[in-house]
């Protein structure tokens, strides 16, 4: 189940979530995120169509930012107007009964399992860096003069260090893929809350409901998925749904 806002792209199949948060003026950031989802999509299938080994996979994986960033830069070659576009990148995709966490960006990837929610990515921000070195306080992130400014993003600059995670999976997991236009106005407790009990399109719906409520701007992307029995034994199952 996925909710894309405008500068946001998103896709699901039965082996690729993926959502794509694009900055820039005018249409430029819808023109990026469209660039990215469009690009992982394409590399995402060629790798299910190859055999290949877990570190020929992981490696054609972390290889996609780099090809994403060279049709970034492409783009604005053909189109100076695009210049300053930019995207973040957050992505599951499923394979031989595993699952590869590809992240770059301020976008999020969270899993519910059971009752335990957890944030699975690393926000690629000034603030994060911040926290990470104690330099400030959860209190004092809304008011900070760098609370936007990301450190890792897509931009066709050949400058990024992506992350590649594998997790290990089990029935009834639920992933949430978010752009920060949710996780910017929610927290993590209020969006558990929300996420539990609750089908994949009402569970979005009710997401997206209540960023607004809470003053998030027009820009909120959200994808639930859930792992299903079937989706351990048999990888041609389907991981979520869209709608």
């Amino acid at each position: 189940m996925v909710r894309a806002g405008n500068e946001d792209s998103a896709m699901t199949s039965n082996y690729l979530v993926a959502v794509a948060d694009g900055m820039g003026g005018h249409t430029a950031g819808e023109v990026a995120s469209k660039i990215a989802v469009r690009a992982i999509a394409a590399i995402a299938k060629s790798i299910r169509n190859k055999d290949l080994t877990k570190e020929e996979r992981d490696e054609l994986l972390v290889n996609s930012i780099a090809q994403i960033d060279l049709a970034l830069a492409q783009s604005v070659d053909d189109n100076p107007s695009l210049a300053g576009m930019g995207t973040t990148l957050s992505a599951l995709f499923l394979h031989d009964g595993e699952i590869a966490l590809l992240h770059i960006g301020d976008s999020r990837i969270y899993r519910l399992r059971g009752n335990t929610f957890e944030q699975l990515t690393t926000d690629h921000t000034v603030i994060q860096d911040l926290l990470d070195q104690g330099a400030i306080t959860h209190a004092e992130i809304a008011t900070h003069p760098q609370r936007s400014v990301l450190t890792q993003v897509l931009m066709g600059e050949g400058r990024h260090l992506p992350g590649l995670t594998t997790l290990e999976i089990k029935a009834d997991d639920r992933f949430l893929l978010c752009s920060d236009g949710l996780t910017g106005v929610l927290s993590d407790k209020e969006i558990k809350t929300i996420l539990k009990g609750k089908g994949r399109g009402t569970a979005v719906d009710a997401l997206i409901e209540a960023a607004h409520l809470n003053g998030a701007p027009d820009n909120v992307t959200v994808i639930v998925a859930d792992l299903l029995e079937n989706d351990i034994q048999e990888p041609e199952s389907y991981l979520g749904a869209a709608k």
